[in-house]
């Protein structure tokens, strides 16, 4: 008898909305689904507020945000696109790890393996290289935007120093990636950039109060850097290790506080 009445009612169902919404139907109030999304898709306040504060991917953003905030023409959605462009990097990234061995002899070669010999590896290499360089640009007017807008007051003067930390961080991705090529490029681009590092106070040999702290050219952040006293494979190897592994993990945490602070501070800022 229950089975008949099952029947009557699946048929009833079909009629009322269609086999695609039979099934929707079906898929929406089944136990496996629920288990996922524990409250209903009626439109109202109540339910909104409780599906973002259940959800684990959804509960760092705010229930409420204020009306202007998802407007392009105030935020340019630098953050969100920085975002995204960091997971292109990071799967764009992993690929790429495949194919790449991190020593002088290999790099280079692997390099131009991958642009001549994989399937599709060139344009995965230049969707990690021009997703780096955008990353880099989005970062910037991203800082530039919440400046302008005043973002940065109170209560968000320590999201706003979080940001900065996480430009550093982004450039320092983009520094290490840049020897990893093994190219002409990227050698002395590193070298110079190294070189200047001999000038930083206290850590530096070479830079104020050095002397003083005992700061020599086998023992001063170059030195460390580097791995040695010169750009070789020891430099390589630790570039390596801080741009896949390093950087990336450090980056992730700043980022979960970011958006953190974000809610916690209210959200998006309203407009000056």
């Amino acid at each position: 008898m229950a089975n008949k009445t099952d029947k009557k009612k699946l048929r009833d169902l079909v009629k009322e909305k269609g086999v695609s919404g039979a099934i929707k139907d079906f898929i929406v109030n089944s136990q496996v689904w629920r288990s996922f999304f524990r409250h209903g898709l009626e439109d109202t306040s109540k339910t909104r507020m409780q599906t973002i504060i259940s959800n684990v991917f959804l509960h760092v953003h705010p229930a409420k945000v204020k009306r202007h905030a998802p407007l392009f023409k105030f935020t340019w959605c630098m953050g969100g696109i920085t975002f995204f462009l960091f997971l292109v990097l990071t799967v764009t990234g992993v690929f790429l790890m495949f194919y790449y061995h991190p020593n002088t002899r290999d790099a280079y070669w692997d390099m131009k393996g991958l642009e001549y010999h994989v399937p599709f590896g060139l344009l995965l290499r230049n969707l990690h290289r021009w997703g780096a360089h955008l990353m880099v640009i989005t970062v910037w007017f991203h800082l530039f935007r919440v400046f302008m807008t005043g973002s940065y007051k109170p209560p968000r003067e320590f999201n706003w120093g979080i940001g900065v930390v996480l430009l550093m961080l982004t450039l320092l991705l983009s520094f290490t990636g840049y020897l990893l090529p093994w190219d002409q490029l990227g050698f002395w681009a590193v070298t110079v950039g190294t070189n200047m590092a001999r000038a930083t106070p206290i850590l530096g040999h070479e830079g104020p109060f050095g002397e003083m702290f005992g700061m020599t050219a086998y023992n001063d952040i170059r030195f460390a850097i580097l791995g040695g006293s010169m750009v070789g494979g020891n430099a390589l190897l630790r570039a390596y290790i801080w741009h896949c592994i390093g950087i990336p993990l450090i980056i992730s945490i700043f980022m979960i506080v970011h958006f953190w602070r974000i809610r916690k501070d209210g959200g998006i800022s309203g407009k000056l």
